[in-house]
């Protein structure tokens, strides 16, 4: 029945990669189901037969989705079904698409859809990386233009080694986790978290990669020969195409220089504009085609941009290649905000504010591989104003989340451990005005805000995007790129990281591939950026103030034993809510026996501090505790003394004075002053206030020496004076009031 099924095995990293096709999915395009280990996803690819009137763009979509059911479980919520993607989904999602996008030819305007679909995680080798090789595979094997394969490979460094597609445990101890992708002859994307590696480190892992993937892209080369469909045909430039666009270089190359040599940004904007509304005016009194204009005036605007720098050296706003805008960095910008920082990078900026909560405030995340919690939280917005333009205004895109987490993991590896400081950490990175890597703007100020608030970074944090103009007569790498450099470019590639080491690094490049050479030049350039902005930083704040922010929690540790947890909590939390409703105070329980009281000062959290000792505590022979009578009875006091627990204060050791009854000397509620004789043969504890000064708390053993005064029934209740006298009817003692 599955007379088109075709399977290829390739031996990677020591594991048994599978790619199959013609068995599933059989009316795509392209369909391979790729598995590693028991991690199995399924990819499709589908494209359109025609371009849409009016097309000028290539608009391609990816999308990665993980079903609950590839991990045996149950989806939460409601409705019990996969709903709208998660954040790690939408990471993944733009992560296979960066590599593939630049493969597919210029001009080709055909709608792609490329769907990658978890089915089986065997909670060991995360899908990600074989979903990529499947989703490249696919378009391989489906006749649509493009110039794959592409393969992915995950390098860990673990005790000074590279691991090739490390598992989900071996990433736990690894100082780096980095994702590179690329054809057989470069590298096309890189994305990484390091622990401030050096710059060879990080291209050595991206050599070791690239080297690692190789025999996949083999392996698909060789599943091609046998299973690829007949290819489609490549668009070309028609001759009406090829004269427009000599047409467009006579009319606007001249006015398109002359538009960037204006180095503000919306002047700039506004003189381009007006360049291409004249081009396109005069192009209609020609009666040639001003409708396929748009996309030959950008081809136009680039050749501009990029030759001028080859030529001369100088950069749209007048910078060299090496030159870093002017920076200003602000700390402590707003009063009630527990951080927060302005960093100003020529017209890039970020408003970044940071929030120190309690272990109640970590984000929940139910993954695939099980649920886990997080205390770093940043997120990433850019309103449309800060381009100066207007737009939708919502839930977060995928450029936003890309965005965060990048500077998250810039950010993550500089965190004090959290046993030392322990806050949940909420940084927001909203971006008031763009022209240029606000994604690395949002790491300088959020190493900042995070310093203004009080938190102990390891060492404060910058990053800088580096651009690359690269054409047959030479290349040029440009530091800290502008908006235009970013889209008329080649690369864009991001380092940040502290003065001793690279702690995250994201490159994407628009052409086939690049050389390590020019990586290893933009590696070094970027260091010398990186350096440059960190003393910029300083001038601002150079490290943590020393202390949280006044309006913050302060956050005191504790344990207790485990067995005394439950104490602590109460029956169905009752004990432990209601030292939040008293002290003001957030608790925070763990397993371990550890507690954390959080408060906003230090009198509400000792409180607290001290209401949980007094339940935990022992209580010690011959140790004073202040207390509080619960109860009277003919034989003595009940008296709370040591958090919930209660003991006896006899109706003799109430006073050195002759007593008759125990309301002549304390009612219910009196505070008094007590010390522990000892304990009963039932475990009950013995007190007594006659040997402790009550205004003073003072032991006053000695003062009323060993004797105590003669008490009527005393020797009845203690059963401590021998053989019982006829001295008249014998009181029955009641076990019940005690």
């Amino acid at each position: 029945m599955f007379e088109n099924y075709y399977r290829k095995d390739i031996s990677w990293g020591g594991q048994l990669l599978t790619l199959e096709t013609g068995k599933v999915a059989r009316q795509a395009d392209g369909a391979v189901m790729a598995r590693l280990g028991d991690t199995i996803v399924l990819c499709t690819v589908v494209g359109a037969r025609s371009v849409k009137p009016g097309q000028d763009f290539f608009p391609l979509t990816v999308n990665y989705q993980e079903k609950a059911f590839a991990a045996g479980k149950i989806p939460g919520g409601f409705f019990k079904r996969e709903g709208r993607p998660s954040e790690n989904e939408t990471l993944v999602s733009r992560l296979i698409d960066r590599p593939l996008r630049p493969l597919f030819p210029d001009g080709f305007r055909n709608e792609v859809q490329v769907i990658a679909t978890v089915l089986s995680h065997d909670l060991e080798n995360d899908p990600d990386m074989v979903a990529l090789v499947g989703c490249s595979a696919a378009l391989t094997l489906s006749g649509i233009p493009f110039f794959g394969p592409v393969a992915s490979a995950r390098v860990g460094y673990i005790d000074g080694q590279y691991v090739l597609n490390p598992t989900m445990a071996q990433r736990q101890t690894s100082k780096l986790e980095l994702v590179v992708a690329g054809t057989a002859e470069g590298v096309l994307m890189v994305e990484s978290e390091a622990q401030e590696l050096s710059e060879d480190v990080m291209l050595g892992a991206v050599e070791f990669g690239h080297k690692g993937f190789q025999p996949v892209i083999q392996g698909i080369i060789e599943l091609a020969e046998r299973a690829a469909k007949e290819p489609w045909a490549l668009p070309e430039a028609s001759e009406a195409e090829v004269t427009l666009k000599a047409r467009i270089a006579e009319l606007g190359r001249d006015a398109m220089v002359e538009a960037y040599k204006e180095t503000q940004k919306l002047v700039r904007q506004g003189k381009v504009s007006e360049v291409k509304k004249a081009v396109v005016a005069k192009l209609g009194e020609e009666g040639l085609d001003a409708g396929a204009a748009k996309g030959l005036l950008k081809e136009l605007e680039a050749d501009v941009v990029r030759n001028n720098i080859l030529d001369t050296g100088l950069r749209i706003d007048g910078r060299d290649t090496k030159t870093v805008r002017p920076i200003v960095a602000e700390v402590g910008v707003l009063p009630r905000a527990h951080g927060s920082a302005l960093f100003t990078r020529g017209e890039t900026q970020a408003f970044c504010v940071a929030t120190l909560g309690t272990g109640q405030d970590e984000q929940i995340i139910d993954a695939l591989p099980g649920e886990y919690r997080e205390h770093f939280m940043l997120h990433y917005n850019f309103p449309p104003y800060s381009v100066n333009e207007t737009g939708r205004m919502g839930s977060p895109g995928r450029r936003e989340i890309g965005h965060g987490k990048l500077a998250w993991r810039a950010i993550r590896p500089l965190l004090p451990e959290k046993e030392k400081f322990p806050y949940t950490l909420r940084v927001v990175s909203e971006i008031t005005e763009s022209n240029g890597s606000s994604s690395m703007a949002t790491v300088c100020g959020t190493s900042l805000s995070l310093m203004d608030a009080g938190t102990p970074l390891k060492r404060p944090c910058a990053g800088i995007a580096m651009g690359l103009i690269k054409e047959d007569r030479g290349f040029a790498v440009l530091s800290d790129i502008l908006g235009d450099e970013d889209h008329l470019g080649d690369m864009d590639f991001k380092v940040a990281g502290s003065e001793q080491g690279i702690t995250a690094l994201q490159m994407d490049i628009k052409i086939t591939s690049i050389t390590f050479d020019i990586m290893r030049q933009a590696l070094a350039q970027a260091k010398d950026g990186r350096i440059h902005i960190l003393g910029e930083m300083a001038k601002g704040l150079s490290g943590n103030r020393g202390d949280v922010a006044q309006n913050a929690p302060r956050i005191t540790m504790m344990s207790v034993p485990k067995e005394k947890i439950r104490d602590v909590i109460g029956s169905g939390g009752k004990v432990i809510r209601e030292i939040c409703e008293v002290t003001g105070c957030k608790v925070d329980i763990d397993d371990d026996g550890t507690i954390k009281v959080a408060a906003t000062s230090t009198e509400a959290a000792q409180k607290a501090i001290d209401w949980i000792r007094g339940i935990v505590a022992e209580p010690e022979v011959g140790a004073i505790y202040n207390g509080k009578v619960v109860k009277t009875a003919d034989f003595g006091a009940f008296v709370n003394f040591l958090g919930a627990k209660d003991g006896l204060v006899h109706i003799s050791e109430l006073s050195n004075e002759r007593v008759n009854r125990t309301n002549d000397i304390v009612s219910v509620g009196d505070q008094v002053k007590v010390k522990v004789l000892g304990f009963d043969d039932r475990g009950k504890v013995k007190l007594s206030m006659r040997v402790v000064d009550q205004a003073t708390g003072a032991d006053i053993t000695e003062q009323v020496g060993a004797r105590r005064p003669r008490v009527e029934g005393e020797g009845e209740e203690r059963g401590d004076r021998g053989p019982r006298r006829d001295r008249g009817p014998r009181r029955e003692r009641s076990d019940a009031a005690e």
